[in-house]
């Protein structure tokens, strides 16, 4: 299992969180069904008492955004995705977010799949989505696609209240340990790829039982 020590800092606005302070992880688990574009894309994970502060660095190509708003299917844009579970009596959230920064939250308790997605799982309501704060380096909206090599990047600032709304009152963060994964994909893109920071054993990002660690630090 892959961990992944998430450091503590003051409270602070999203624009102004220093992300040095961070570990770097990096997503290196590529599948199979990916075509040849593996874009470079590394994650920095931090926290203060009520928040979590998250950072995507991509190195890509073929870059095209054209979906908005939230729960809209922006796994099939260019898109980096945190799924985390912090209780392991109670299902996962995710936190999937196209590189022009919009949003589909879900909150998943069966992830057994149906004809029609889900056993049991329900995207969160617009006021609590409102709540989370995102930052991307790129348009909200990329159409035709790019097709040379760009950087960008896209910062997050999420709520424990937030999760608090589905799971009930966490516990203070240091010390404790979750369950998380991390991902990039591009479903409809020229160069579709499935990339994981913890290896999942079939195309599948919904499988926690694949989740790595993640280890708060005061």
């Amino acid at each position: 299992m892959k961990f992944y020590n998430v450091n503590q800092i003051e409270p602070c606005d999203l624009a102004r969180v220093d992300f040095s302070k961070a570990e770097l992880g990096t997503l290196t688990e590529v599948r199979v069904e990916s075509s040849d574009h593996h874009p470079a894309v590394s994650f920095a994970l931090l926290h203060d008492t009520r928040n979590l502060y998250l950072r995507f660095d991509v190195a890509d190509r073929y870059v095209k955004v054209v979906h908005s708003g939230f729960h809209a299917p922006v796994c099939r844009d260019s898109c980096v995705e945190f799924f985390v579970r912090p209780r392991s009596d109670r299902g996962y959230f995710n936190f999937e977010t196209n590189a022009g920064g919009a949003l589909l939250l879900y909150y998943v308790e069966d992830w057994a799949r149906t004809a029609t997605g889900f056993k049991k799982a329900a995207s969160l309501p617009d006021e609590l989505c409102r709540k989370i704060e995102i930052i991307s380096s790129l348009p909200r909206i990329i159409d035709p696609e790019i097709t040379t090599p760009i950087n960008w990047n896209l910062v997050m600032k999420i709520p424990l209240s937030v999760l608090e709304a589905l799971i009930g009152e966490l516990d203070c963060l240091p010390g404790t340990r979750w369950r998380a994964n991390f991902y990039k994909c591009a479903d409809d893109t020229s160069h579709p790829h499935w990339i994981s920071w913890s290896p999942v054993k079939e195309l599948n990002f919904h499988a926690p039982e694949s989740f790595g660690e993640l280890r708060f630090r005061g």
